[in-house]
């Protein structure tokens, strides 16, 4: 039994449903993962953990897809099963 609850994209308010569709944009994909879901019991904390989020992964010194490398190399490097 999960000990938090996962928000459902059919089920989220306004203002979680245009995050998580914003989610979906940016990252190119079909499904808000459940790390997102999570958060959206407390929409404020979802909407400034994205901004935070979107601001760090933009394209600057290092592309996105270098930034994802390393999350996930950091990710793996601490036994991370998410």
């Amino acid at each position: 039994m999960a000990l938090v609850k996962l928000i459902d994209e059919a089920q989220a308010t306004a203002k979680v449903k245009a995050i998580f569709d914003d989610i979906k944009l940016t990252k190119g994909i079909e499904r808000v993962p459940n790390i997102w879901r999570a958060l959206a019991n407390h929409p404020d904390h979802l909407e400034v953990t994205w901004q935070k989020l979107k601001t760090i992964m933009r394209p600057g010194k290092l592309d996105m897809l270098t930034k994802e490398i390393i999350a996930l190399a950091v990710s793996v490097t601490n036994g991370c099963e998410y």
